[in-house]
């Protein structure tokens, strides 16, 4: 009887220490909560009075707003503005059939001719004059780098007739060269060169009284040139190339023996040579050092310069027996087809003539470029 008496009491003194408990944090969080609440109202009141100080404090400048402000067009009617929408649309390739060629080619085909003509009483005095010239520049490239092979090819010949003379050659020459190089690097090249170089027509001296008949001087192959060179090459840009030929073989022919022969003297023997060919040989061989200089470009417009220098240094021969020669060759477009050339030969070599040699050309031409 008395043992559930006491575990009532005990049960019941239990459950009012815990609502006691409960109770108890509830003030305590009700506490908290209105601390939270007064501190949060404290905080907006500060920023209240911030944003009414700053609105206080700030000037603003209405005529730069209205400088800034964008004002529609008048009358304008609305427009609707689509987004703008990009698509990735695939393009069929198809293997196309082309073909790289390496060659390339150009050809420069030119006929000049002069004219005068005087009456019977031109009181001026003069003779009726014709002439006659051609010329054909053939220039082929194979060029796949580090390999480039190039041929030129250079003929030339023109007559003149004057009135109670006969026909004369007014020009006269074949130049084929060829070259083959390797690049070593940007502009500088490892060469290899062949060129030949002689005439067609026969070559005479006239008497200047017509007296005396005229004299054979050159002909086909008499004097005739081939030149083997071996160096390097600098071409810095598409319109200047310079060879430096340091091992360069030269022979010269003489197979006409009709020309005429000089009486030569070297180490007290006498001889007869043409061209430094002995009476009786064919060819005469010497080692040089060659060095030829080209420049090629349009130096105005409708105006383009030509020119070759070539310096031939034999090893073992005195400096006098140094040849030069230079071309140079201006032409000026009148138009498509019509051109003026004036050309220019200057030729030092003591085994041909002593004393520099020279000759000029002025001449209109009909022109024809490929491409």
């Amino acid at each position: 009887m008395l043992r559930p008496i006491l575990v009532s009491a005990i049960a019941f003194l239990f459950c009012c220490d815990l609502s006691y408990a409960q109770t108890d944090s509830l003030r305590r969080v009700d506490s908290l909560n209105r601390a939270l609440a007064e501190q949060m109202r404290l905080a907006s009141d500060s920023v209240r009075r911030a944003d009414s100080l700053r609105r206080d404090a700030i000037k603003i400048d209405t005529n730069l707003l209205s400088r800034l402000r964008i004002d529609p067009r008048r009358n304008a009617l609305p427009q609707r503005y689509r987004p703008l929408l990009i698509r990735p649309s695939l393009i069929p390739v198809t293997m196309m059939d082309y073909k790289v060629s390496y060659w390339h080619k150009a050809v420069l085909f030119g006929v000049n001719f002069n004219q005068a003509g005087f009456s019977d009483n031109w009181a001026g005095g003069g003779v009726n004059s014709f002439a006659l010239g051609g010329n054909l520049d053939l220039k082929v490239e194979y060029n796949k780098q580090p390999f480039v092979y190039t041929t030129q090819l250079i003929l030339l010949y023109g007559r003149s007739k004057n009135k109670g003379q006969s026909g004369r050659k007014s020009n006269d020459r074949i130049f084929w060269d060829n070259k083959i190089a390797t690049q070593l690097s940007k502009s500088w090249f490892l060469f290899g060169s062949l060129s030949f170089e002689s005439q067609f027509d026969k070559g005479f001296v006239y008497d200047a009284n017509n007296v005396l008949p005229p004299v054979l001087i050159s002909s086909f192959m008499a004097p005739g040139y081939i030149t083997e060179s071996f160096g390097f090459e600098y071409k810095p840009t598409s319109y200047f190339d310079l060879r430096i030929g340091t091992g360069t073989a030269r022979q010269t022919f003489v197979l006409n023996h009709d020309v005429k022969y000089t009486s030569n003297t070297v180490n007290n023997v006498t001889s007869e040579r043409a061209y430094n060919v002995e009476r009786g040989k064919n060819v005469y061989t010497e080692l040089a050092f060659q060095a030829v200089a080209l420049f090629d470009k349009d130096i105005m417009p409708n105006l383009h310069l030509n020119s070759r220098y070539q310096i031939f240094v034999p090893y073992g021969r005195s400096i006098e027996n140094i040849d030069h020669r230079l071309d140079l060759t201006l032409a000026a477009r009148v138009n498509r087809l019509i051109n003026v050339t004036i050309t220019g030969v200057a030729l030092y070599d003591k085994d041909q003539r002593p004393g520099i040699q020279g000759t000029e050309s002025l001449a209109l031409g009909v022109v024809y470029r490929f491409p």
